[in-house]
Formats: structure tokens, sequence, C-alpha cells
């Protein structure tokens, strides 16, 4: 998927379980654009992972052996947490 292809990266962005659409759509919605490219293709790196894999390493249930993955998970987490809870 095209780092610039902000549609297509939203759609993936919709996991269906809700868990995950907190943490992730925010993080898309507020962040994204503020990342650079090498960021951006490792977000989308994430969003291919299986939901179950996606929620437990967001939920701090293990971490992706990937470190790189494992970096985006970390600052999605931490840049939710500044920025509080968002309407959804």
């Amino acid at each position: 998927m095209d780092i610039g292809h902000k549609a297509r990266i939203h759609w993936a962005c919709r996991r269906g379980m809700r868990e995950l659409d907190i943490s992730i759509m925010p993080f898309f919605e507020y962040e994204y654009d503020s990342l650079g490219d090498d960021d951006k293709r490792i977000f989308v790196r994430l969003l291919e992972c299986p939901d179950p894999d996606l929620f437990n390493w967001l939920m701090n249930h293990g971490r992706p052996e990937d470190e790189e993955l494992y970096h985006m998970v970390k600052l999605i987490q931490s840049r939710n947490q500044a920025r509080g809870p968002v309407e959804q």
C-alpha cells in the first residue's frame, strides 16, 4: 500500500474490533500526517498484521518480534495516551 494513498490506509485502519478501532483510528486521524515516510511505511506494515496480533500487542499482551513494528506499537500507545480519549 502506498503511504500517500490516505483513503486506502484509512480503510485499512477499520478493523471491526472496537478495541483496535479505538487505538488505530485516532492515531491515523491525528498523527499520521506528522509521521516521517519511514514511520508511515512501518504503520502500513503494521496494518497488514492479523487483528489478534494487533490486539495483543496494543493491549500489552506480548510484542511483535520485528523491532520496527514494536516501535510503531509503542508510538501508537504513547501518542494516544498523550492525546487522551477522542470521540468515535
